[in-house]
């Protein structure tokens, strides 16, 4: 059964522990237990933290600027492809090294520093080259169909924010791989623009295309988690525009041979 803060937002979380109403122990212990329960079916995560995680609970409960951190105990997935020291980083691929990271990456860094708890390793497809999520380990489905794909490369942790087994998660996007599962699973997924975060995607970061960013069940978690990502944390209060925005969008089809549904192109316009 789900505790009270599965389900709830990256920021009420954060709020209850500054506040006191909660621990980061209860934040991640509650976290763990939705992963118990769906992961099975749902297939998000390729491999749990469980004690570490609950230790590091401990150890931000015990910080002296606890009342101040934006992610206060907030329980976060990272995708298979970046560092997080002490785990190996696998690219969803059986030839990659076993050995486990020696230091974190400078975004689980940051994440970290803002008060959030690695609870898991999230899957991808192997290299991360496909917009489904499968690899030799296993497959992530979507929670809201477990016949259909959560997307890819982020399928793994789309699928578990959508599942409520973590209420934001880190993804990464060189041609689709944030947007294409934030689209599948119904979340709010950034791919920021080159400099805005830390890249580093394995050797060349796909020739410069992957960027790191966010993917939550609210555009405010998106903002917030994006914020601490980016090191800035104005982007977490940056006000909408006064005047009308342009922005351009398009609805042609990069491979051949699909097409798009037209009750999706007229959603698209309506939206637009």
């Amino acid at each position: 059964m789900a505790g009270k803060l599965v389900g709830e937002t990256a920021g009420e979380i954060a709020e209850a522990v500054r506040s006191g109403a909660a621990t980061p122990a209860d934040a991640v212990r509650e976290h763990l237990e939705q992963i118990d329960a769906m992961n099975n079916e749902v297939g998000a995560f390729l491999r749990l933290r469980r004690e570490q995680a609950l230790a590091e609970a401990d150890a931000v409960a015990a910080r002296a600027d606890l009342a101040d951190l934006p992610l206060a105990g907030v329980p976060i997935a990272i995708k298979d492809n970046v560092q997080v020291e002490g785990e190996p980083t696998r690219f969803g691929c059986p030839q990659t090294p076993t050995d486990p990271a020696t230091e974190d990456h400078e975004v689980v860094k940051r994440l970290r520093g803002a008060g959030a708890v690695v609870v898991g390793i999230t899957r991808l497809p192997e290299l991360g080259v496909w917009g489904t999520t499968e690899d030799v380990w296993g497959v992530a489905r979507n929670p809201w169909d477990l016949d259909r794909t959560p997307g890819g490369s982020s399928g793994g942790s789309a699928a578990a924010v959508a599942a409520a087994m973590v209420p934001v998660a880190h993804g990464n996007d060189g041609l689709g791989s944030i947007r294409i599962p934030a689209a599948c699973c119904g979340l709010f997924g950034i791919k920021p623009g080159v400099g805005v975060v830390p890249s580093g995607v394995g050797r060349t970061s796909w020739r410069g295309l992957a960027e790191n960013g966010p993917l939550a069940t609210t555009v405010d978690d998106a903002a917030l988690v994006l914020s601490v990502m980016a090191g800035d944390p104005s982007i977490a209060t940056v006000e909408p525009p006064a005047n009308k925005l342009r922005i351009a969008v398009s609805t042609k089809v990069p491979l051949v041979g699909l097409k798009v549904e037209p009750e999706i192109l007229g959603a698209v316009d309506a939206t637009v």
